[in-house]
């Protein structure tokens, strides 16, 4: 299965992102493998960084850093897929700025709604940042279901025991990209989460 066959924006509604920068995972997936979903904030800027990139891009070598710090011997994006984790971002196209409007967060969650019920065994989900916070909890509001993170710094929430849909969720902090490498206490707090959802989904094939 390719998401990106089956998970599709109609209509580029966002006004603070960059269309020609949007991206859903293209690499064939075995639904019934992934049992955890890794939710990072959005789409790199320079193509060249994003996860699927050729060469050493920046966000497969930040995310392979941070598996490693949790205890799993990865090198690449393809070794933490064959751990079961399938890899997307919130936001499918690069931002035009720091923050992103809680608009384009809303339209863009019904994609994220989409890739998420393509996987039926779907154990944990990791939030890395408050964009992945924030989309997880729009596509709760809009289905009149509770919302599955309750509002706080992330150092107040992370640890908690939160639900969504029969997965377990993990808020974290932002692993793709520069800002992974800049503070040592939240690159310990990632790899502390990370490990969490890896031992609360179990080992890869297990139902």
């Amino acid at each position: 299965m390719r998401v990106c066959d089956l998970v599709r924006c109609d209509g580029f509604p966002c006004g603070d992102v960059h269309h020609d920068r949007h991206v859903i995972p293209g690499v064939d997936v075995d639904p019934a493998a992934v049992t955890v979903v890794l939710v990072s904030e959005a789409t790199a800027l320079d193509s060249a960084d994003g996860y699927e990139a050729p060469g050493d891009p920046l966000f497969a070598r930040t995310t392979s850093e941070a598996f490693r710090d949790a205890g799993w011997e990865v090198a690449t994006i393809a070794d933490i897929r064959a751990l079961g984790v399938y890899l997307t971002t919130a936001v499918k196209c690069a931002k035009t700025a720091y923050a992103v409007e809680p608009a384009t967060i809303r339209a863009c969650s019904e994609l994220l709604e989409r890739e998420l019920a393509l996987f039926p065994r779907l154990r944990a989900l990791l939030l890395m940042g408050d964009v992945a916070v924030r989309a997880l909890n729009e596509i709760a509001r809009r289905n009149h279901e509770p919302r599955p993170v309750p509002a706080g710094a992330t150092y107040r929430i992370r640890g908690g025991e939160y639900h969504f849909r029969g997965a377990r969720v993990f808020p974290s902090y932002l692993q793709a990209g520069p800002a992974f490498y800049i503070e040592k206490q939240k690159r310990r707090m990632i790899a502390e989460d990370i490990a969490a959802a890896m031992r609360h989904a179990g080992p890869p094939g297990c139902a």
